[in-house]
């Protein structure tokens, strides 16, 4: 491509100035948000996640790492609606992603608290996502490919209908699946001259590396910057002591299953569990059986542990047939949840 995503931008109609600040007369002041609102942030979104994916609930935590992430500028890239009560009802932020290697990407994430939903505040919220989106694709005077992406839970009506009225589109299913870790987990050697072994922390850019090596080829995927990385394997949910890491002799990691646990979903989902955040091959040793060995090793420590389920998400299309896999290993799909997606 050689005219810059402002072009491409301008030539499908839709305006890249920037957000104009929303209308609504049940919120009295739109604003950025700031550190002290953390908490405002947080009950705003688990109110909401109790309704649209009642099996797991956003930490606090990651609330208040956004505030930490060089990637996002709360003063321009979020913002709250705040009822006449004074309470913050409604909170969204445009979030582009840091990698810009092979396309420019801006994730629109909000939520309207269920008590003030159907009142057209969702649509006001998503306008001004939406043209902050296109302001920052905009704004990287790139020629790359562009896209604007909104995840909605399966039954979040009101999510999709706003989305496409910005003009995104359905573009991919993903999948939950839970297993029950009371069954017994198969047991099975790695091939000839693999290690299975717990993930140490002085591996942690080794595992980013062939975290994106493996993941380069999945849809939707961009490498992984060593801020994120460290913020999530260094995070307070994440269980080395779960994770597995497949080694050649000479100490590459050529696999890995690495989990975590987050003790607030287990009243959700009604049963102690941990999730498996991420699951890959790096793409020269596909097709050995090493995908389903590293998660048997994970699934055998969660059960030592005494966790009762293991989770997981699927993209339905996976080009390494993951949904097969899974159901192998006993996973069986309880939720869905869609990507919408616009492409400059």
């Amino acid at each position: 491509m050689s005219d810059t995503l402002a072009e491409r931008i301008a030539a499908a109609g839709l305006d890249a100035s920037g957000p104009a600040v929303p209308r609504h007369p049940d919120i009295a002041e739109w604003r950025a948000p700031t550190r002290a609102d953390i908490d405002a942030i947080h009950a705003v979104t688990a109110a909401a996640d109790r309704v649209d994916h009642p099996t797991w609930v956003t930490p606090r935590e990651d609330v208040a790492d956004t505030f930490d992430l060089p990637e996002i500028d709360h003063a321009r890239d979020s913002i709250l609606a705040v009822g006449h009560d004074g309470r913050v009802v409604a909170v969204g932020t445009s979030l582009r992603h840091p990698d810009a290697s092979v396309r420019i990407k801006a994730y629109l994430q909000g939520a309207v608290h269920p008590d003030r939903r159907r009142r057209g505040i969702g649509a006001q919220l998503g306008r001004w996502l939406h043209a902050r989106a296109l302001q920052q694709l905009a704004d990287t005077g790139s020629t790359l490919p562009g896209e604007l992406d909104l995840y909605a839970q399966d039954g979040n009506d009101g999510a999709v209908v706003i989305a496409e009225a910005l003009g995104l589109r359905t573009a991919r299913w993903f999948t939950t699946m839970v297993r029950d870790n009371a069954q017994p987990v198969r047991e099975s050697s790695p091939p000839e001259g693999i290690r299975l072994v717990a993930y140490a922390p002085d591996r942690s850019d080794d595992a980013r590396l062939a975290r994106n090596d493996a993941f380069r080829d999945h849809w939707g995927s961009l490498p992984t910057p060593p801020e994120r990385w460290q913020q999530f394997v260094g995070g307070p949910f994440f269980r080395p002591d779960l994770s597995t890491l497949a080694l050649e002799p000479d100490g590459r990691i050529v696999a890995f299953c690495l989990a975590s646990v987050n003790e607030d979903d287990w009243a959700s989902l009604g049963a102690s569990n941990s999730y498996i955040d991420l699951i890959g091959v790096v793409r020269d040793h596909r097709g050995r059986g090493l995908a389903p060995r590293v998660i048997a090793r994970t699934l055998q420590a969660m059960t030592d542990a005494g966790l009762e389920k293991a989770v997981l998400d699927v993209d339905t299309d996976s080009p390494t047939g993951a949904n097969t896999l899974y159901e192998g290993l006993g996973f069986v799909a309880t939720e869905r949840e869609r990507v919408l997606t616009a492409e400059f």
